[in-house]
């Protein structure tokens, strides 16, 4: 939900957003994109699941959650493992009455392997299309029922402009997360659960700072319309919105957030 601003005769209006009473999980937030995504939801009101494999950042995210008054509980999740995905969607509904948001956001990127299609290891590459493209849909199938059962919601997938340049496994995996999310907006629709992706430029992350070295980010940088790196914050408004009622009429489809890297129709 949102409310709006009373417009005076110098400022356009601005629109906040007001997810109180809602129930949000975001996977992979126990840092980085996802924790900015995760704070951002409980100071717009939500009730949020911090979902991460590494629960001891999880449980870090909580706490400074509710040190700003938020309301959240933390789960530890494997996106890869059905099974624990399952046991996510059931712990964030017996915790808090029922799932509105789901933001997938988990994946394998800070230390990533740097290899070729044609050589990457291939049990390695099996896990890692399994997280970075199959959670997702792992994810949407545990949350699913019962955000059918609050009368809809909305996913956001995280994908990257990796998608559409040579970005070798990992471009292939979010080529996936965007067909994914495509897909399950016509499978979804039906039940008032909208499926929307974020396309992220470079962002300045750890993870992004340990796979990505400063000889190769600076030619990135120079070839953006806005040739600075993207920060946290700028991924946030994108996603608080594709989750809003502001958006209730757009699903199935992925938004760049990336300072103009990727021009496409």
């Amino acid at each position: 939900m949102s409310e709006q601003d009373t417009p005076s005769e110098t400022t356009a209006p601005m629109v906040r957003f007001d997810f109180t009473g809602k129930v949000a999980i975001v996977t992979g937030s126990g840092g980085g994109i996802g924790q900015a995504y995760a704070e951002a939801l409980a100071g717009a009101g939500a009730s949020v699941m911090v979902a991460d494999i590494a629960d001891d950042k999880a449980a870090e995210v909580v706490a400074g959650i509710r040190s700003s008054g938020g309301i959240a509980e933390s789960v530890r999740v494997d996106v890869a493992d059905p099974a624990s995905a399952q046991a996510m969607a059931d712990r964030t509904v017996e915790r808090f009455g029922g799932i509105d948001y789901l933001v997938n956001n988990a994946a394998i990127f800070g230390g990533m392997q740097l290899d070729l299609l044609l050589t990457v290891d291939w049990e390695y590459l099996n896990r890692f299309l399994s997280v970075n493209m199959l959670g997702a849909l792992n994810c949407v199938r545990a949350c699913y029922p019962a955000m059918k059962a609050r009368g809809g919601g909305a996913i956001v997938n995280q994908s990257s402009t990796a998608a559409y340049m040579y970005a070798g496994f990992y471009g292939l995996a979010k080529a996936g997360v965007n067909s994914i999310t495509q897909q399950l907006a016509h499978e979804l629709g039906g039940q008032q659960i909208r499926t929307n992706a974020i396309a992220p430029g470079p962002i300045d992350t750890e993870a992004s700072r340990t796979v990505v070295p400063d000889a190769f980010m600076k030619p990135i940088l120079a070839s953006l319309a806005l040739k600075r790196q993207g920060e946290t914050s700028d991924l946030v408004g994108m996603c608080l919105f594709l989750l809003s009622d502001e958006a209730s009429w757009i699903t199935g489809h992925v938004f760049n957030v990336d300072g103009g890297q990727v021009v496409r129709p």
